[in-house]
């Protein structure tokens, strides 16, 4: 049994390894399980589908939807669509100020309201009176707040990868999100990921380093002919 002491004696570059090794022993019961498999198969099929069925629907209402249109429930539907965006509103301050990690989902979804809401108040006001004043509330509040949320959920979530990574015993450079597969349901690890990341830049900079030793080689063997002959 290793014990605290036990670890305090090692040097940073062997609790490295025993973390990496115990992470990789870890990793091994969450491998992808037929459920899992069948669930991600059929996301994606789901997802699949509603792009051509979106696409066939989105011309079929360009053709077919009047240019104007009296719409009932107005009241109600922007009223409902508000309450939803305070709701947001204050599940993000809940989770800021408690620290949990809700935090994340919370600003991408009130970045996404956001972002409808400077859509719709824009689209519907095109032509009245009140069309530069949506237009200055998506340019001044709405958008640059929908900004905010993304950068500070991508930190959060590079925060949280980088924590995980270095518990495990990395602390090499994290690459970007698209190339992260999903922890537990990826063939390939994070870990292995980041590994060969790693090595990559490590042989580039072993590569600049000898071009560099050659290149001061170089300049030292014509310096010494110089002097030959200059003698």
């Amino acid at each position: 049994m290793i014990d605290e002491s036990d670890l305090q004696r090692m040097t940073p570059e062997e609790r490295a390894d025993l973390a990496r090794a115990l992470a990789s022993l870890n990793a091994r019961s969450l491998t992808p399980t037929p459920l899992s498999q069948r669930r991600r198969r059929v996301l994606i099929v789901a997802c699949l589908a509603g792009v051509v069925l979106l696409s066939i629907w989105i011309g079929v209402l360009e053709v077919k939807l009047p240019r104007d249109y009296r719409a009932g429930g107005w009241r109600a539907a922007w009223v409902g669509f508000d309450i939803g965006l305070l709701l947001v509103f204050a599940a993000t301050a809940w989770a800021a100020w408690r620290r949990r990690q809700v935090l994340i989902a919370c600003l991408i979804v009130l970045a996404a309201l956001l972002c409808c809401d400077a859509w719709f108040d824009i689209t519907l006001d095109w032509g009245t009176r009140d069309f530069m004043v949506s237009v200055l509330s998506a340019a001044v509040i709405e958008l640059p707040l929908a900004v905010v949320a993304l950068i500070g959920a991508r930190r959060l979530l590079r925060l949280t990868i980088g924590r995980l990574e270095l518990l495990s015993g990395f602390a090499g450079p994290m690459p970007a999100f698209w190339r992260v597969p999903l922890f537990g349901d990826a063939p390939v690890s994070y870990r292995t990921l980041l590994r060969k990341t790693a090595d990559l830049e490590a042989d580039c900079a072993g590569q600049e380093a000898g071009c560099a030793d050659e290149e001061t080689g170089d300049n030292s063997q014509a310096a010494e002919f110089a002097g030959r002959d200059s003698g």
